[in-house]
């Protein structure tokens, strides 16, 4: 890196998915920890009706400005380190903010230079993204086929990778081949189960046992997920996952009613070579970790480091790593396990391309007892982008 001139770095934010606030307090924890003397830093957001902004409207959209008449809230649960989420008075909550009113910028987002374009919007010039998106339209490959397109360097996993690691049908497909071990499953889709739902619950029943876990394929923070006990909850776990996604997975619930599953999570980090940091498990307030577990109620617990044996940790991490290569990852990706605490075998649950990003987010507390501080991963991170980004401009895209 030049000592004269600074990287531009542009932290992408918000997005149009059911995690829209998730992404909020996680940008707002990289804005605030992303060292200014390396970097300098273009905040971009993009509301949930799909608007792009910059400048002073992206920071009123992280800040919650122009609030509506009856805000949601979600816990920041580090107010000194996310003061850019707008705290409230406890230092408990972040305002979900409206789309910012007023005259608004459109990004114009991989031209360079400062000259105006002729639409009379002026350019904006970055080096890197680092696109702190979760869930739909940010972390499932669409964003980033429009930074491949755009030639830009971007923190993360490319198309293929952002796009199977959201899948959770594909992803289990692309484990099972990698051999690694994952519970039963089936999926169905949306208008096989509005067709034919007792077809559809036929299918289910013969090949899972109660309790199962019904998911939207494709979303994240655990939105649209219900466990289901018996065959009466079924059809209202479905209609709920079917109003998120067009494909639903069911998946066999691992232990009993006593003795719950226990979930481990694992970061990773790396490109060809990617390295797993020690392993964490989640005790959920709730009956699993599910979105209000994560966001809105206090009492689940993290426990770093897990609890477990030497050779069962060596096998998350080896695992994780595996995961990790199984859909083609980069940049950086979370791997969560369940462990049957009777038999204490271990399933591959899912792998999560753009993890939660918070100073108190499993990820990076993982890599910070692994001794690589927060600071320091973003700046790994986006160091990642770039040698990714060098590395593909040797591959030739056409005969001359």
């Amino acid at each position: 890196m030049s000592s004269t001139k600074k990287l531009r770095v542009g932290v992408l934010f918000g997005g149009r998915s059911g995690e829209h606030e998730v992404s909020l307090l996680s940008a707002a924890s990289v804005l605030n920890a992303i060292d200014r003397s390396k970097y300098d830093v273009v905040p971009i957001g993009i509301t949930k009706q799909g608007r792009w902004l910059t400048s002073g409207d992206s920071q009123r959209l992280l800040k919650g400005e122009q609030q509506p008449d009856n805000p949601r809230h979600l816990r920041a649960g580090d107010p000194e380190n996310t003061p850019g989420a707008a705290v409230l008075a406890r230092g408990d909550s972040v305002l979900v903010p409206p789309e910012p009113m007023g005259e608004h910028h459109a990004l114009i987002p991989f031209e360079s230079g400062s000259p105006a374009t002729t639409s009379g919007h002026t350019p904006i010039d970055v080096d890197v993204i680092f696109p702190v998106l979760h869930g739909t339209f940010g972390e499932d490959g669409t964003i980033q086929g429009l930074l491949e397109l755009a030639g830009i360097p971007y923190v993360g996993a490319g198309v293929l990778g952002s796009a199977a690691g959201m899948d959770k049908d594909v992803m289990k497909r692309l484990f099972a081949a990698a051999g690694l071990p994952i519970v039963k499953h089936v999926t169905v889709l949306r208008s096989q189960w509005e067709k034919e739902p007792k077809k559809a619950r036929k299918q289910i029943e013969s090949k899972l046992k109660y309790p199962m876990f019904v998911k939207p394929a494709n979303l994240g923070s655990s939105v649209g997920i219900s466990k289901v006990h018996n065959a009466k909850e079924l059809a209202p776990a479905m209609d709920l996952a079917a109003g998120y996604d067009r494909k639903l997975v069911i998946e066999q619930g691992v232990g009993g009613k006593k003795d719950k599953a226990r979930e481990l999570e694992c970061s990773v980090l790396g490109n060809d070579d990617p390295q797993a940091s020690i392993v964490g498990e989640i005790v959920p307030i709730k009956e699993f970790y599910d979105y209000a577990a994560k966001y809105l109620d206090e009492g689940s617990e993290l426990v770093i480091p897990a609890k477990l044996s030497k050779s069962l940790t060596k096998k998350v991490q080896e695992m994780a790593v595996g995961a990790f290569k199984a859909v083609d990852c980069a940049g950086l990706a979370r791997v969560d396990f369940l462990l049957d605490p009777k038999s204490e075998k271990l399933y591959l649950n899912e792998i999560n391309t753009m993890p939660g990003f918070t100073a108190i987010s499993m990820y990076p507390k993982l890599w910070a007892s692994s001794g690589l501080g927060y600071p320091k991963l973003i700046d790994r991170l986006i160091e990642l982008a770039l040698e990714r980004h060098t590395e593909k401009t040797r591959t030739s895209y056409s005969r001359e």
